[in-house]
Formats: structure tokens, sequence, C-alpha cells
């Protein structure tokens, strides 16, 4: 048997044990079984928000704990094929193409590891918003809006739009989604910046290039159990007509929301609910998760500080450049992860490895500088 082979292979049983460990997988184990039990009883969706909630809870724990259980049984079973391979050297091709599946495996769980924040495990809030650019921005707006959609997806991921404001011309001013799934808000809040994006204007008649900006801003969709201290004397409510099809359609009433908490600025607002009631509720429940983040940015300020690192990925600063002139590619400017297609990336197929080497650039920036 390959010397490299075998020291590889007692690599990747040292690497499950300690994955094992940083996940709490025999914790999450027991978590699944008490939910499971739950779920079981008749009353279980007497509530059918709280049921709901339980069973996001469930699928989360279950893409740590299935490909875990998979791995194991499949580091077990690479032993006895080594044992073997020791016999029979026909089969070391098999060993070794393995060795890789294994090694890959694990890549991936790693990476789930470090999505370890008190909130990575919520759903996401994401909002983009067109900035410089003029018509161009607009449309870069909403093509970054399909792109994110595209993504989510293909995860198996659910989708509900908030708010979204249509710009006259083409695109959109403004929208807002609400992402659902397992570490949504652990992959997405990576993305929060200012994107740009360099190409030939389709709005343009002379056909000259154009540079258009899109700021994306993130937050965890957190529920009622999270407190969240917000004075309501410190939240400003504005309402205004939400903007409709045409015709019968129309809102002849001013039931689309804005919220302004004062001190901070922040301003949320929700016109896609059928009621004021709703597009109130909707909007608080933005503003709760807009604050939350800032909660969440403070402590990462007091990280770095602590470790001396530069991990800020702040609202307004640009952290991705996208190219279809003079040539198609994207770019990563904090991590340098480059993706030679930009057609895979807006579909969202090549996305995720921009979220993967954040990932790693925040978890090599949080180690202490030696």
């Amino acid at each position: 048997m390959d010397a490299e082979l075998v020291q590889r292979s007692k690599k990747i049983r040292e690497r499950l044990v300690q994955l094992g460990d940083s996940l709490d997988y025999a914790g999450k184990r027991v978590e699944i079984k008490a939910i499971e039990d739950q779920m079981a009883l008749a009353t279980f969706w007497d509530d059918n928000e709280s049921a709901q909630k339980t069973v996001v809870e469930l699928k989360a724990l279950k893409t740590i704990v299935g490909p875990m259980r998979e791995l194991s049984t499949s580091v077990e079973d690479l032993a006895a094929l080594m044992e073997m391979a020791e016999e029979d050297q026909s089969i070391a091709e098999e060993v070794a193409a393995e060795v890789y599946r294994l090694e890959a495996i694990l890549d991936d769980l790693e990476l789930k590891a470090l999505l370890n924040g008190p909130n990575d495990s919520a759903g996401a809030i994401l909002s983009i918003n067109a900035r410089d650019g003029g018509t161009d921005a607009n449309d870069w707006a909403d093509m970054l809006l399909r792109m994110y959609s595209a993504w989510a997806v293909g995860q198996d991921y659910k989708i509900e739009l908030l708010d979204r404001q249509e710009n006259e011309e083409a695109g959109i001013n403004h929208a807002s989604i609400a992402i659902r799934g397992p570490m949504a808000y652990g992959y997405l809040k990576g993305e929060e910046g200012m994107h740009r994006l360099v190409r030939i204007s389709p709005f343009n008649s002379e056909g000259k290039r154009q540079t258009s900006f899109a700021a994306v801003s993130v937050a965890p969709e957190i529920d009622d159990s999270i407190d969240i201290d917000i004075e309501e004397k410190d939240v400003r409510e504005d309402r205004y007509r939400a903007g409709g099809a045409g015709g019968q359609h129309v809102n002849k009433t001013d039931s689309a929301i804005r919220l302004t908490h004062v001190p901070t600025n922040i301003v949320v607002q929700c016109q896609n609910e059928r009621s004021q009631h709703q597009n109130r509720a909707t909007a608080w429940k933005m503003l709760r998760a807009k604050m939350a983040r800032i909660e969440e940015e403070r402590r990462e300020a007091e990280e770095e500080r602590k470790y001396a690192t530069q991990a800020r990925t702040g609202f307004g600063s640009q952290i991705r450049n996208y190219f279809l002139h003079p040539d198609q590619r994207v770019k990563d400017a904090r991590t340098g992860h480059y993706v030679g297609n930009f057609n895979s990336v807006m579909d969202g197929s090549e996305l995720q490895g921009f979220f993967d080497s954040f990932l790693r650039l925040k978890a090599g920036k949080q180690l202490p500088q030696s």
C-alpha cells in the first residue's frame, strides 16, 4: 500500500474526530431525537408557526448529522478497503479515489463548522439598493436579486418577497427578500457591501462602457424569543401608498409602512403584504433583524480588536467586481476568489465558492496573531 495513502487515511480519521467535537455531533444527535419525539405528538401542529420553526431547526441539524454519520461509516469502510488492498494491489486505485472523496466531504463539513456565530443558523433578510450608475444601476440591482434567488432555489431554500420598488425605466430601486433554510444567514452575511458591475450599457445608444453599483445588506431573521431592545418612542412610522401594477390593482390606501429607528437612522419598509397591519408586522421584523446585525457587528469588532485583525465588510465597502467588458469575470476584492464565467455566477451555480472563500478568510483572520 502506498505510504502517502496510508498517511492521508490516518489524517482523515483524525480530522473526523476533531470535526465531531467542534460540531458537537453527539449533542446534535440527541437534539434530533428529542425533536422527532416532539413531532410525533398529536398536538405538535396545533401551533403551526412554532411547528414550522421546529421543522426548520430539525432540517438544519440533519444537514450536519446526516453527512457526519455517512462519513463515519465511509471512514470505517475505508479501513477495511485498505486491509484488502494490502493483499490485492489492484484495489489501490479504488482506495485512492475513496480517499479523495472523503477529503472533499471533510472540507465541506469543516466549512460548515465555521458557521458557528450566534445567528448563523437563522434565515436571512437580504436587501438590495441601486446606487451610482443611473438606469444601469437599477438593472444591476435587479440582476443581483435574481442571482441570490437562483442560489437559494439551488439550495432548496424558501424565498419570500418582503418589499420591491420598481424603477420607472428598468430594474428596481430597492428590494428585500427573506431567504430561509439551514445556515442561510451564515452563508449570506459576507455578501454585505457594494457590488460593482462593468459592462457595455444596454441603455446607452452609443454603446459606451458603464460602471454600476448596487449595495447589499444582510441581517438575520430572528424570532420573537430573542430579545432585541428597541424603544417604540425611538421609531418613527411613515405610511404611504404601495405601488401597484396599474388598473384595478392600484392600491388606494396608505398600506405601505416605513420605519425609521431615529438613534441609528436605520430605515426599513414593507409594502408587499395585503394589509397595513401585515406590512407593519413585517417591517418591525425587518427592523429587529437590522438591530440584531448591528449587535453582531459590535461583537465582531471587539473580536477584531482583540486579535488585531481587519475583516470589515460593512455597508458601503466594495467587496466584489463583476465584469462583462472587456472580458467576462467575477473577482472578490477581499479574498481574491475568481470565476472566469460571469453567467455561472449570476445563475447561482458558482456563487457558493465566494461564500466558502470568505468563510475561510474570516476563520483565518480570527486567529490570534503570532
